[in-house]
């Protein structure tokens, strides 16, 4: 039991049950924040002093009911389980690289959607001008075979004019 909980029991303070183990020379075992830990035959042993306080027997006369060697408490310095942080450290690795991969495959996944539909587009864009050379070859041969037909038009004009103006004296 700690301080306290003794002095609940006993009905006391916990400030008045340091003071009976200090004048009482009371030797306690302690934890490792140096607070007292007490027994069942600690326990005992307050109840006593607090008999004889009760009786009238002042402190300082108080003997002790049982002595015993105080025992210290060594406060144990806590060494990290080396294996197991670097067993922790393996696995936060693991899961890094992971989260890695699947960001770095799914970059490449929206890479390859982004040059697909610009292959889409490129191919669009080919059939449209291979459309457009179409329209503009046969255009052009329109318009060749129209400019055939205009001189040919033209020299028969010509002609014409030719034989009237020899007749006629033009």
């Amino acid at each position: 039991m700690n301080t306290n909980a003794v002095a609940k029991l006993l009905g006391v303070s916990p400030s008045t049950i340091q003071r009976w183990v200090k004048h009482a020379n009371l030797n306690m075992n302690r934890n490792e924040l140096g607070h007292f830990i007490f027994r069942d035959e600690d326990i005992e042993v307050m109840k006593k002093i607090q008999e004889q306080i009760n009786n009238g027997v002042l402190l300082q006369d108080i003997a002790a009911a049982a002595k015993k060697q105080r025992q210290a408490t060594i406060k144990k310095e806590i060494q990290p389980d080396y294996e197991k942080l670097l067993n922790k450290m393996k696995d936060l690795e693991a899961q890094i690289e992971r989260k890695a991969d699947e960001i770095v495959s799914y970059q490449l996944l929206q890479h390859r959607r982004e040059i697909e539909d610009l292959n889409d587009k490129i191919k669009t864009l080919s059939e449209r001008i291979e459309i457009l050379e179409e329209q503009n070859t046969n255009s052009a041969s329109v318009d060749l075979v129209a400019a055939a037909t205009d001189e040919t038009h033209f020299y028969k004009k010509l002609k014409k004019k030719n034989i009237f103006s020899s007749l006629f004296g033009f």
